[in-house]
């Protein structure tokens, strides 16, 4: 269960070059890039429930809040004690099990990809050919550091959407290829998220073990 949140939360994202292209591709790249940019500026919070499947086919749901800059919690489904929250800073890994805190920045983190807005795709990200339309898929990762990994967003166009555009999920794919995919449905934008919902109780100060 662990190297599914670990794929998670820490493979990092880091700057990847499009292969050369015609002039005209990589404009319209370019302006893709800038659509998913739009996106992530325009998203002040939101909230979804989460599927995140890892390369076995094990599946763990919960819910998601975001709110920017740099703030995101997944709560995981009643019964797997444990719990990310980013605060803005770091992104952290709480088991509640074994009483356990692990910590990253953000920005050693694919989840900064969508919760920095001061970031820009096109200095790390690339478009993913998809062979339909209605589908944009933008990846981060680093051909000359493999052992970051890779991540793909996975976003649908939707013109009801912020800046048109609709996160379905992305997918995570480490340097042992242990690929995790995390999907989202009910998303839900603009909503009061208070800021409280990215505090964490400390396990390591709790008399027993207890959920998130």
């Amino acid at each position: 269960m662990k190297r599914i949140i670990l794929a998670l939360a820490a493979t990092p994202v880091a700057l990847a070059l499009p292969l050369a292209a015609p002039v005209e591709a990589q404009q319209r790249d370019q302006g893709e890039l800038a659509r998913v940019n739009a996106y992530i500026r325009a998203v002040s919070t939101m909230t979804a429930d989460f599927s995140q499947t890892d390369r076995n086919g094990q599946t763990l749901t919960g819910k998601l809040t975001l709110k920017q800059p740099g703030k995101i919690r997944f709560q995981y489904q009643k019964g797997v004690p444990l719990l990310i929250v980013g605060d803005g800073k770091a992104l952290t890994m709480i088991d509640y099990e074994v009483r356990q805190v692990q910590r990253w920045p953000i920005g050693n983190s694919p989840l900064a990809a969508l919760i920095d807005p001061s970031k820009d795709l096109s200095k790390f990200g690339s478009v993913v050919p998809s062979g339909d339309p209605s589908i944009l898929s933008v990846q981060a990762r680093d051909p000359k550091r493999p052992e970051f990994g890779t991540i793909t967003m996975i976003f649908k166009r939707d013109a009801a959407s912020p800046a048109g555009l609709q996160l379905y999920g992305w997918v995570a794919l480490d340097s042992q290829n242990n690929r995790t995919a995390v999907r989202l449905t009910n998303q839900r934008y603009g909503v009061t998220v208070p800021d409280s919902a990215f505090r964490w109780t400390d396990p390591r100060r709790l008399g027993r073990p207890s959920g998130g």
